[in-house]
């Protein structure tokens, strides 16, 4: 399963958002109602699923989906 799949797979079920609208261009905030609080809980659910260890201070520039994905690929 990719890091996308996954990441799509919780914000649909944690949040109710329509897994087609969550795209690598997405906007976090803008587009998917996801502040700063529900990111640091995606972030944690990521690291449980993907058994990386995902820094927080990492949420800092991350604004898109494209860029949790990143993130999760380069830790």
């Amino acid at each position: 399963m990719t890091v996308l799949t996954t990441l799509r797979d919780v914000l649909a079920a944690e949040f109710e958002i329509e897994p087609a609208s969550i795209t690598p261009d997405a906007d976090l905030l803008d587009d998917l109602d996801i502040d700063s609080i529900d990111a640091i809980d995606i972030l944690a659910r990521l690291r449980e699923l993907t058994g990386k260890e995902l820094p927080a201070e990492g949420l800092k520039n991350v604004r898109t989906v494209g860029d949790v994905v990143a993130l999760v690929d380069g830790a």
